[in-house]
């Protein structure tokens, strides 16, 4: 098996920019094919290292947030289905902070597109949204590439601990109040 490793290591190093290039295309199909954001980060972490996966899943993950912003702009009814998985996911009248949204890209099983969506309703235009999609791009991006750089080296107790970690930060980063609107509250 180590072989087989070497092997394809030699021919990502030998095929230049299209090897790079075909990753961040990876990270554009990876919403249709149902692959966790998570395990790309890691198959570029594998083979690329901590530094360019970390560089081309940023880039990759960019281009899918600024695609998925064009879409909801084109597609209304894409954002409709999206508000009412998020509604399901998290309730109605729930806002969350920054610091939840970074720790809830970077928790394994939440789509990435549903913090794409919060952090859509929360920015006034494109600028903004890029920005802060960047913002929350970086940390899973990052650490997820370090996980794939250090795969071989990590025990599963290691990753279910860290898990857990994020869950339980989740928990405690969450704002103190909830807005109820006076038109949810008093429905005729």
């Amino acid at each position: 098996m180590h072989e087989k490793i070497e092997v394809a290591t030699q021919m990502i190093e030998k095929s230049g920019w299209i090897a790079p290039l075909f990753f961040i295309l990876l990270h554009l199909i990876r919403p249709f094919l149902f692959i966790p954001v998570l395990i790309t980060c890691m198959i570029g972490g594998y083979l690329f290292g901590l530094g360019y996966g970390s560089i081309f899943s940023i880039i990759g993950l960019g281009i899918t947030s600024a695609l998925f912003y064009w879409l909801l702009k084109i597609f209304p009814s894409m954002e409709q289905k999206l508000l009412t998985i998020k509604v399901k996911l998290l309730g109605k009248n729930r806002e969350l902070s920054n610091s939840q949204l970074m720790i809830m890209r970077m928790i394994p099983f939440i789509h990435f597109h549903i913090v794409s969506l919060y952090v859509y309703e929360s920015t006034q235009n494109y600028q903004q949204y890029i920005f802060r999609s960047f913002l929350f791009i970086l940390p899973p991006a990052i650490i997820f590439t370090a996980f794939g750089d250090i795969i071989h080296q990590m025990p599963l107790y290691s990753a279910i601990a860290l898990t857990l970690l994020l869950l339980i930060s989740f928990l405690f980063s969450r704002k103190k109040q909830v807005v109820i609107k006076w038109n949810d509250f008093f429905t005729s």
